[in-house]
């Protein structure tokens, strides 16, 4: 029987919390955070079991192919785990893929009680994990600190619910709004603390996207430091490198470029990818891959599609201001990064980004400010593009 559809996934499961929940819940998404860097394309996922009102085992998702937070708890508590309480920031999987459904290990363990904070958006999971549970008898209470927990697996939620990444663009710009100097120079324009700033941004991210002017003007790598980890995930954690994204609709990334080189994978999104120039890439290691065009550039909602494809669960974009605007006019940033540092560069330096000419205020694109701190001698905003008013 295909543990998925045991019983029925419309499930009257509660939702009422209880104060001695939260502990526990809280203690799981912080589990979980430790594999912030490693586990994609899978979420983040932690795990608590109490019993009697103490832990008796814990676990983390590490990395994709190796047991779930489920599992890892349910070995640290073995024997106790029967009739525990199991909190776990994700529902818990019903289904087979390089592991095995984590509701058949929940069972055999014999927990008495199961508290999610979300349910799975996975289609193939949502709510029936949680039906399979109370199927076999299991107590099931869902919804406490949802919020939270829908923050850490921002990504994953978009690529399962819109069937594209979450995008985040990065920025980084003078008092006066300017990224570079007329002649291109921008190395550098903000301090070292928010360029380290920017390597934890790129680490937790699936692929890294520009566009091949930033690539033929700065030459940039785009890859995570070695240096990097503001906190170890857990021993022995090598470090993940995101793909690498070039959208170069007439293939003019040169093959020597920095960007092809290792540590990681480049994928360059072109308009035809069987030109000789396209073999040329791909004997320095680059994939090359056609996507649909818009007008004599890729269209970039179907480049967002094909990488969602692909398991990219969060796009971090750092690149010029032709492609950031291009991004903003088709409504695909999600969340924008900008880190301002206190210096002036006048009005013939290069903007943030291309955007077409305003005749009216009403026309001005919206910004919702999540958050402002200083990073070093720099300011870094965080905000969202408005969705209404």
């Amino acid at each position: 029987m295909n543990p998925c559809v045991a019983g029925a996934s419309e499930a009257a499961i509660s939702i009422v919390s209880r104060t001695e929940d939260f502990q526990p819940m809280a203690r799981a998404l912080k589990l979980a955070r430790r594999g912030l860097y490693t586990t994609d394309p899978n979420p983040r996922v932690g795990c608590v079991l109490v019993k009697d009102g103490a832990v008796v085992g814990e676990g983390f998702h590490a990395r994709a192919g190796e047991p779930h937070a489920e599992v890892n708890a349910i070995i640290s508590a073995g024997k106790a785990a029967r009739e525990a309480t199991a909190y776990v920031t994700l529902e818990p999987c019903c289904h087979s893929g390089r592991t095995g459904p984590c509701t058949e290990r929940l069972i055999a363990a014999g927990v008495r009680t199961v508290v999610v904070a979300m349910r799975d958006p996975n289609p193939e999971v949502s709510g029936k994990g949680l039906a399979a549970l109370e199927s076999a008898g299991i107590e099931v209470r869902e919804g406490l600190m949802e919020a939270e927990a829908a923050k850490l697996n921002i990504g994953f939620i978009s690529r399962m619910t819109r069937g594209r990444p979450y995008l985040r663009l990065k920025l980084a710009a003078s008092l006066d709004g300017r990224t570079a100097l007329a002649s291109g120079q921008s190395r550098w324009i903000t301090g070292p603390e928010a360029r380290r700033d920017v390597q934890r941004l790129r680490a937790r991210s699936s692929a890294i996207l520009t566009g091949v002017d930033t690539v033929l003007t700065d030459d940039p790598r785009l890859d995570v430091r070695e240096n990097f980890y503001p906190q170890t995930t857990y021993v022995g954690a090598e470090i993940r490198q995101p793909l690498r994204v070039v959208v170069d609709s007439r293939l003019r990334t040169p093959p020597g470029a920095k960007i092809i080189s290792p540590p990681g994978s480049v994928l360059i999104a072109t308009l035809d990818n069987s030109s000789s120039a396209a073999n040329t890439l791909r004997s320095a290691g680059a994939e090359v891959v056609a996507v649909p065009a818009c007008g004599e550039r890729v269209e970039l909602s179907s480049l967002l599609a094909y990488l969602a494809d692909r398991g990219i669960n969060e796009l971090h974009a750092e690149c010029g201001a032709t492609l950031a605007g291009a991004l903003l006019k088709a409504g695909l940033v999600d969340e924008l990064v900008l880190y301002l540092a206190p210096v002036l560069l006048g009005p013939k330096a290069r903007p943030l980004a291309v955007l077409d000419d305003l005749t009216d205020m009403g026309q001005r694109l919206k910004l919702e400010l999540k958050d402002l701190r200083a990073v070093g001698d720099d300011l870094r905003l965080t905000a969202r593009p408005r969705t209404n008013g």
